[in-house]
């Protein structure tokens, strides 16, 4: 956790203070605080945290104009990969949707590179979803790596 303004100072209201948290809640609201929008902070206050990412299995877009738009990676042995798009479908892009906690209504699924080449592992192929899973590795690929 990073404390005093360390990414910078933000603006406008500031709806937390006096957070404490075990570390097991599942979202910030759910740890004891003041109240929304009850705190004696300055911005000079603003708290950061680094969360780290590249988990087994993690999936992020890469490479789109806004952030739920992008060529889809995945995470294997600490290093992110691309998804080859062969068979790539809207099923696959509702899980990969679900996945990062977005709206699987109206996913639409890009191929042919369509937001850039990527660089370095393609790490699945063949990827066949259902559009149920939770995650992308749930669903049927030829392997990993």
């Amino acid at each position: 956790a990073f404390s005093d303004a360390y990414f910078g100072e933000g603006t406008g209201s500031i709806w937390l203070d006096d957070v404490s948290c075990y570390g097991t809640e599942s979202t910030l609201l759910s740890c004891s605080h003041n109240g929304l929008g009850v705190h004696n902070c300055e911005h000079y206050e603003d708290a950061g945290v680094y969360c780290e990412v590249c988990i087994q299995g993690n999936v992020r877009l890469v490479d789109g104009s806004v952030a739920n738009k992008g060529r889809v990676e995945i995470c294997n042995s600490g290093t992110w990969g691309t998804v080859c798009d062969d068979g790539w479908s809207a099923n696959d892009a509702q899980v990969v949707c679900r996945q990062l906690g977005y709206s699987t209504t109206n996913s639409v699924a890009f191929s042919n590179a369509y937001f850039g080449e990527g660089t370095g592992s393609i790490w699945l192929d063949d990827v066949s979803c259902n559009g149920t899973e939770s995650t992308l590795l749930s669903c049927s690929h030829n392997g990993l790596g």
